[in-house]
């Protein structure tokens, strides 16, 4: 897809696609606002506001967001593609002299609806814990009254109005929500040969369905293989996926294997904060690395391959989730401890480090490498012979700029990009 470098005086306009009632902020800071965070939300309002009651705002500048917010455009860009993802808006662009964009608003969705959704459910309960979430399903639980005693005597249309002669009737704007989509992330053709004909029915993988099995396997981190085995765990008796059940299943294996209910990170950097592309030095391959990869990925390399302990995927989340760091930073981190601390991953070392570097306002892995090296050679002044337990990043090195290496750190460096490879 190709990359759009947003600029203040990009211009744009939103278009209201939906109908949007007060009922609906509540549910963008109960229901939204503990998954994507403030600065999104406060972004989707303002597009609302912009709207000044009609259903095509005038032009504005990307400046006016900047101004309104308060924050760098940078972090506006990253609060709009926080509710691309959860279906609250989509965004269309135009290039020109000055590049025009559209924002289309979306609707919420509602509680019952929220509530039965496979990821945003499910990251909601993880984001707010146990009791909060609780508080939110018995303030939109529905209260049943008994009538069983009583007779319902409501008039029905025909009793109280006569039909009159016909009138013109219009297009209206009409209440939407917006799909939240994933591209495939198991191989349906796979799942569907190693099914026997005989257990499933032909019409089980329908849209719905499909849908259903792509976001399970994206929030829960599952391959077509396991997906396969739950699938046929949950065939009716008429050889149709039970979905309720489908979603349970997929939780309880999730829970089994990592004791926790999952989260939303960034998969890898996002766009807009990788470094530009065209450094063709070791040092530039070397952050195109660290740029291309997810932490979990990243992480299971250095580890040869071995699944993460519950205790290294809490220690990613709580660096991109808690902390907020970019995916590159944290891949800096990861190498740079591990490098330095004896391949070991101490989590109070490790969130000491993380916490100097967010104040630092660290965005991506050039920042890093270079902040790191500086903070190393600071330290290392403070003392004359410092104890050295394992031998500094090879990216420590200035040399690696330059098209000549020595032999030990050329061999150092091809051995930790050909891990990513």
């Amino acid at each position: 897809m190709e990359n759009w470098t947003l600029l203040p005086a990009d211009a744009y306009f939103v278009y209201n696609k939906t109908i949007l009632n007060d009922f609906d902020k509540k549910m963008l800071i109960s229901f939204y606002e503990p998954i994507v965070g403030h600065l999104a939300i406060s972004l989707y309002l303002t597009f609302w506001n912009d709207l000044d009651s009609t259903q095509i705002s005038r032009n504005f500048t990307h400046h006016h967001l900047m101004s309104i917010l308060k924050c760098p455009l940078k972090d506006i860009k990253e609060a709009r593609l926080g509710i691309e993802a959860v279906g609250l808006l989509k965004t269309y662009a135009k290039k020109g002299d000055i590049n025009e964009y559209v924002y289309e608003l979306y609707s919420p969705l509602n509680p019952q609806e929220f509530f039965n959704h496979p990821i945003l459910n499910i990251v909601l309960y993880n984001n707010i814990g146990a009791s909060e979430y609780e508080r939110l399903k018995n303030k939109y639980k529905l209260e049943k009254v008994d009538l069983r005693t009583y007779t319902e005597i409501t008039k029905t249309l025909d009793e109280v109005y006569q039909s009159v002669s016909d009138i013109s009737i219009y297009d209206t704007i009409d209440r939407k929500t917006n799909d939240i989509n994933c591209k495939d992330q198991v191989d349906f053709d796979l799942i569907i040969s190693a099914i026997p004909k005989g257990l499933i029915n032909e019409r089980a993988f329908n849209k719905k369905t499909r849908e259903l099995i792509n976001q399970l396997a994206f929030i829960y981190k599952m391959d077509s293989l396991k997906m396969t085995d739950l699938i046929r765990s949950v065939l009716n008796e008429y050889g149709m996926i039970d979905k309720t059940n489908l979603r349970i299943a997929a939780r309880k294996l999730y829970q089994i294997d990592s004791g926790a209910l999952p989260t939303l990170i960034y998969r890898s950097q996002p766009e807009y904060l990788k470094t530009p592309s065209g450094d063709t030095s070791p040092r530039g391959k070397i952050i195109a690395m660290f740029e291309s990869i997810n932490p979990v990925d990243f992480l299971r390399t250095k580890n040869k391959g071995v699944k993460l302990s519950k205790s290294e995927i809490k220690l990613i989340e709580t660096l991109m989730v808690d902390m907020e760091l970019s995916p590159a930073v944290v891949n800096v981190l990861l190498d740079y401890v591990l490098r330095k601390n004896n391949n070991r991953l101490s989590s109070a070392y490790v969130e000491t480090i993380a916490s100097q570097w967010k104040r630092a306002g660290l965005k991506n892995a050039g920042e890093a490498m270079e902040f790191a090296e500086k903070e190393h050679k600071r330290l290392s002044k403070k003392e004359p012979n410092p104890k050295k337990s394992v031998k500094e990043p090879v990216w420590f090195n200035k040399n690696i700029e330059k098209s000549t290496v020595n032999e030990e750190e050329q061999k150092e460096l091809e051995n930790l990009l050909k891990e990513f490879k």
